[in-house]
């Protein structure tokens, strides 16, 4: 087999881990009339009711009704648009809810914003949480895209008002806390909102994380993680970003009222024994799984970290010294090592990690152990500077392979791949590519300006037309997001 196809299992093995029907089928143990999740069981009688939000949602639903549906009373979900159409076109039937389900389906939020449809379903999901009682159960399903697909603001903010607030907060160069504080702020959902409304019934997250370093109250803005809202905080951030003055009428009156979010006669009482959180999918437990099917392929694999970020050019860097590092034929320079650990802040990496991996690099150079399977994830970003077609991980792997140019080692040297979970990448049917020091010779052979498509930003357009699109990672539909996922294959 080939190194590519090899680099290609491995990322296949990595998305399949994280199928949502199988992170939930993984992680509920059916037993007669209980089941058992995250090592806490719960009593079923006819007292389940389910709700969720997310990309991944529907198909996570579909494996909770197979299991449990017996005792499902009844649920909604807010799921993508047009996602039901799509998975059936793409042979994903097993992900459908059968046609005597109990659960409604609501799609929402086109263009992964949010809209009447998304906010419909919010309604519907916060009226069932309500209605709950102290002998009800409630599974809340979350993935990737939650946020958008659960809006309700809180009254008289309409829903257009709070899309121009974060809109507004997004362009200024609000990091994402910044605008998960203020999202919570004019939310009646967020930051354990729906948890509250649920009360006193017992709810169950399962949280499918598309986050790095999987913070609850961060994915889908925490919807069943109790958070106090502090007007200080949130006037704070908008005053930074100069958007005090700009603020609708309906946002200033939330705001003034502290205690506005939620006013249910509910107890205000502490609901976090009521809630168990359970991350059962995310971008650790991918690199886990490629790793297992890495080893079957005769590589030894070592896992760096599930949390790289940071800009494309810090991160093609790090991967560039560590091939060079794992690839000395003598021992490696010292200022490699130095090297490495001062860029480790800049790419989200702890010193840790770097060291214990250079370690097991060094050891498998000095010892012979063999081909190694240096697996990474995370969410690099890309400075924009240029109006062509890409995304992160098609530069990333472009950004890498000009590292690898100076090993001199192709067509014998390392291969990288960067591929997102989600099978897209950018605008662009790719979820990445796969590349090697061998790329930019191979470009300019083919009259291909490397320097040129990386200053317009237009790394799919430069794969497409390399050899023919042969270096494109393209796999279609995963139906998950957990990030992204980096190989570099080091030959023994």
């Amino acid at each position: 087999m080939s190194t590519g196809l090899k680099d290609g299992c491995v990322f296949a093995a990595a998305v399949e881990a994280v199928q949502p029907d199988t992170v939930v089928c993984q992680s509920i143990e059916r037993k007669e009339d209980s089941v058992v999740i995250d090592g806490r069981t719960f009593t079923l009688k006819h007292n389940l009711h389910l709700v969720g939000f997310g990309k991944a949602v529907l198909g996570m639903a579909a494996e909770v009704e197979r299991i449990v549906g017996d005792h499902l009373v009844k649920g909604v979900i807010s799921v993508p648009h047009g996602i039901q159409q799509t998975l059936q076109q793409h042979g994903k039937d097993h992900l459908l809810l059968k046609e005597n389900s109990r659960i409604k389906v609501i799609e929402g939020a086109k263009h992964n914003l949010p809209d009447p449809d998304a906010q419909k379903a919010a309604e519907e999901i916060k009226h069932l949480a309500s209605e709950l009682t102290e002998k009800d159960l409630l599974i809340v399903l979350i993935s990737g895209g939650g946020s958008a697909l659960l809006p309700a603001p809180i009254p008289p903010i309409t829903l257009q008002e709070k899309l121009d607030v974060t809109c507004r907060l997004a362009g200024a160069g609000a990091t994402i806390q910044e605008l998960n504080t203020i999202r919570r702020a004019l939310s009646l959902l967020k930051g354990g909102g729906l948890a509250h409304h649920a009360h006193p019934a017992q709810v169950v997250a399962l949280i499918l994380s598309d986050v790095i370093g999987d913070p609850i109250d961060m994915i889908a803005s925490g919807p069943t993680v109790m958070s106090r809202v502090w007007p200080e905080e949130v006037l704070s951030i908008l005053e930074r970003y100069k958007l005090l003055n700009l603020l609708p009428t309906s946002v200033k009156e939330v705001l003034d009222k502290p205690n506005s979010r939620w006013k249910e006669n509910k107890e205000e009482s502490d609901t976090s024994g009521h809630v168990l959180n359970a991350v059962i999918g995310s971008n650790g437990v991918a690199l886990k799984h490629a790793g297992l099917r890495a080893r079957e392929l005769g590589f030894l694999p070592v896992v760096l970290s599930p949390s790289v970020c940071g800009d494309v050019r810090s991160v093609s860097r790090l991967y560039g010294l560590l091939a060079r590092f794992a690839c000395s034929r003598e021992e490696p320079p010292p200022d490699i090592a130095t090297e490495v650990l001062k860029l480790g802040p800049e790419v989200g990496v702890e010193s840790w990690d770097l060291c214990r991996t250079m370690q097991v690099l060094e050891k498998g150079r000095t010892e012979g152990w063999g081909a190694t399977c240096l697996l990474a994830g995370g969410e690099p970003t890309v400075e924009l500077t240029g109006k062509g077609r890409g995304g992160r991980n098609q530069e990333l792997a472009m950004r890498v392979g000009l590292e690898l140019r100076s090993l001199g080692l192709s067509p014998k040297g390392p291969v990288f791949l960067s591929g997102g979970t989600d099978g897209q990448d950018g605008p662009t049917e790719a979820a990445g590519a796969i590349t090697d020091g061998g790329l930019y010779d191979e470009a300019k052979a083919q009259g291909l300006d490397i320097d040129n498509f990386l200053i317009n930003n237009d790394s799919y357009t430069f794969f497409s037309r390399l050899s023919g699109g042969q270096q494109l990672l393209v796999p279609g539909l995963t139906c998950t997001n957990v990030m992204d996922v980096h190989m570099l294959l080091i030959p023994d």
